[in-house]
């Protein structure tokens, strides 16, 4: 089975890049959404669990700026530009991922004053709740293009250049049989030559 990109960032050096791409902004976004909850059926806009809330969003904002940069340099570019997409639902997987956490960063600039400064708190809840909602839908549209075989829709990679090496491999193994039998099958011819000269000379005996 063939992999995206997606998939390959989440499998390789284990566990490093599973806890940065997915483990740590996912808890820190579920953590929002789960004090936003709270926040909306209770109405306390003050406290602890608000605070929680706060500084998750301001953290999974400012982390997710940093996972964009590095993903857009280190894999949307360097991928676009040799032509390395595995097929438009590779695309789709990176995208979604990336779109995802501009939610998140609008939340973060939201709480550090820089936008939405004339909004009520209540209101500022609810463009939580919105932005929460759109990482969500985002970020599972990329789990579910990521973990799709882009040889589906025509990607011919890792696994045809398996299925190449393995019939390599059968060809190679069949030539080696064929000849080890060759092989064993000349010394016999050899030893069984002499046996007329053994008669003859018996004769002339």
């Amino acid at each position: 089975m063939n992999m995206t990109h997606y998939m390959e960032l989440l499998a390789d050096n284990q566990p490093w890049n599973l806890l940065i791409f997915m483990a740590i902004p996912v808890i820190l976004a579920e953590t929002m959404a789960i004090t936003e909850l709270y926040i909306l059926f209770t109405r306390r806009l003050h406290g602890v669990v608000h605070q929680i809330n706060r500084l998750a969003g301001i953290v999974v904002g400012l982390y997710f700026i940093g996972v964009i940069y590095y993903l857009t340099k280190n894999a949307v570019i360097p991928l676009t530009s040799t032509g390395q997409w595995r097929t438009f639902i590779d695309v789709v997987a990176v995208i979604s991922y990336l779109v995802s956490g501009l939610p998140l960063i609008w939340i973060a600039l939201q709480e550090l004053g820089v936008v939405n400064r004339q909004l009520t708190q209540e209101a500022k809840l609810k463009v939580h709740a919105v932005c929460v909602a759109l990482f969500l839908v985002f970020g599972h549209v990329a789990m579910i293009a990521g973990m799709t075989d882009p040889g589906l829709f025509g990607y011919e990679g890792a696994s045809h250049g398996h299925a190449q090496t393995q019939e390599e491999m059968r060809q190679t193994i069949e030539a080696m049989k064929q000849h080890m039998s060759e092989q064993h099958g000349a010394p016999a011819d050899t030893a069984a030559a002499p046996a007329p000269h053994s008669e003859a000379g018996q004769h002339k005996h």
